[in-house]
C-alpha cells in the first residue's frame, strides 16, 4: 500500500514523499522524494516523527481540536517532544522501551491520518484522565 507521508527529523529537517515499505519494528525504510522522485533510505533513528498524511498540502490555518473524543483507537495521550511541539492523540500501545508507537489525532478532521512517533525525540509522554 503506498501511503504518503511527512518525514520530520530531530534536527528539524522536513521532507515529504510516499512508502511502501514501512514496518514500526524496522530501523529503516524507504522513501520516494515527493518532487525529486529519487529513493531515499530513511534511518528511524534519525527522526522525531512520520506523519502519514491524508495530503501534502494541508492547511497552515487549521487549528487542530485537541479537547475532540475518539473512540477505539487506545489511550489518550499528550507527547512532549524534545523540540518544544506538543501532540495530542490516541494510542493503543506506548511503551519506553519500544522505538516508537503510534499516535492518532484527537481531531478526525486532522490533516494526519497517525503519527509514528520516535520515542527518543519525546521529552515526556503521558496519559490524560478525563473526568465525564
Amino acid at each position: 500500500m503506498l501511503n504518503k507521508i511527512v518525514i520530520r527529523y530531530s534536527d528539524g529537517k522536513v521532507i515529504k514523499g510516499t512508502t511502501e515499505d514501512f514496518f514500526p519494528n524496522k530501523t529503516s525504510f524507504h522513501m520516494r522524494d515527493k518532487d525529486s522522485g529519487e529513493y531515499i533510505d530513511i534511518s528511524i533513528e534519525e527522526l522525531k516523527a512520520v506523519f502519514f498524511v491524508k495530503s501534502f498540502e494541508g492547511d497552515n490555518s487549521y487549528q487542530e481540536r485537541k479537547q475532540f473524543e475518539r473512540f477505539g483507537l487506545g489511550k489518550k495521550i499528550k507527547v512532549s517532544f524534545k523540540d518544544g511541539e506538543e501532540l495530542v492523540g490516541y494510542t493503543q500501545g506506548f511503551s519506553k522501551e519500544r522505538v516508537g508507537f503510534f499516535l492518532f489525532p484527537s481531531d478526525p478532521d486532522s490533516n494526519n491520518e497517525k503519527a509514528f512517533v520516535i520515542a527518543a525525540a519525546t521529552d515526556d509522554v503521558s496519559f490524560i484522565i478525563e473526568c465525564r
